[in-house]
């Protein structure tokens, strides 16, 4: 007898590459339909091809979208807020960074990102929120990170970006629990994700000794994600690790904390004589 599904319809955003198509793949098994959601639209229909081979009874819609684009997301929430393709499971996982001095930093790239990783996550929740409380069941999952607990110079708005993220789910955790519907922040460090390469600039982002032993699969970070959204967690630390340096940062006095924020490594580029 096949195990019941966990999941009518999962809806996950930059599932094209990286953890959201980790999170796709780990999913399809469990859910009669997926909405897998990005830009790349070539890369979105490879995925596509290799879970429906994988996965016959699996029902996939593909939507091509630029989530920074308001009207973008207004035509996804009204293509599947109804009918057979409302979300049971939100995977707000699309986001950006950008690593450099913020008084250098291009303000177009700083923009979009704070569109994409604060806008577009909580439009598309309040949008796709009230399906599921009208169903009487539903999920959310928000992909933030273990940057979200600290002021990093260098990453200044992305990590503040991210502090609102896990905030923000904190929260409507609380507002949700009448409804019994769990809200997950997942808060992974390092990942060998792409990510680098796009939030570098002129490869200012540069993986470190100190830096690698931190890393944890996407593998293993989707999984434990999805685990303690079974077990209706709070939040998931994907990794020993990354667990440890959370418990440690969570009972840092502010003091020490900026003391080794200020003395970390800086991207700042040398001057040339």
């Amino acid at each position: 007898m096949d195990p019941p599904l966990l999941y009518d319809c999962s809806l996950i955003t930059g599932a094209s590459g990286g953890l959201g198509e980790e999170f796709a793949s780990q999913l399809a098994p469990h859910c009669r339909r997926l909405v897998l959601v990005a830009r790349s639209e070539d890369e979105l229909g490879l995925l596509r091809d290799r879970l429906q081979s994988e996965n016959s009874d699996l029902q996939i819609k593909v939507v091509n979208a630029d989530l920074t684009s308001a009207e973008a997301r207004e035509e996804l929430i009204a293509t599947v807020k109804e009918g057979e393709w409302a979300p049971s499971l939100l995977v707000n996982n699309a986001g950006m960074g950008d690593y450099g001095e913020f008084v250098t930093g291009d303000w177009k790239k700083m923009e979009q990102m704070l569109s994409l990783n604060i806008i577009a996550l909580t439009h598309l929740t309040h949008g796709l929120l009230p399906c599921m409380i009208q169903s009487g069941h539903g999920a959310v999952l928000n992909v933030s990170s273990l940057a979200s607990l600290l002021p990093i110079p260098d990453f200044a708005v992305y990590a503040a970006s991210k502090s609102y993220v896990t905030s923000f789910s904190e929260a409507l955790r609380l507002e949700l629990n009448e409804h019994e519907i769990p809200v997950l922040t997942v808060c992974p460090g390092p990942v060998h994700t792409g990510f680098g390469e796009i939030a570098g600039r002129d490869g200012s982002l540069e993986d470190s000794p100190a830096r690698e032993w931190f890393f944890v699969s996407r593998e293993e970070v989707v999984l434990e994600a999805l685990l303690a959204l079974q077990r209706e967690q709070p939040r998931s630390y994907p990794g020993l690790k990354v667990s440890l340096v959370a418990t440690a940062l969570a009972s840092m006095p502010p003091a020490i904390l900026r003391y080794f924020m200020r003395n970390r490594p800086r991207a700042v580029p040398e001057q040339e004589d």
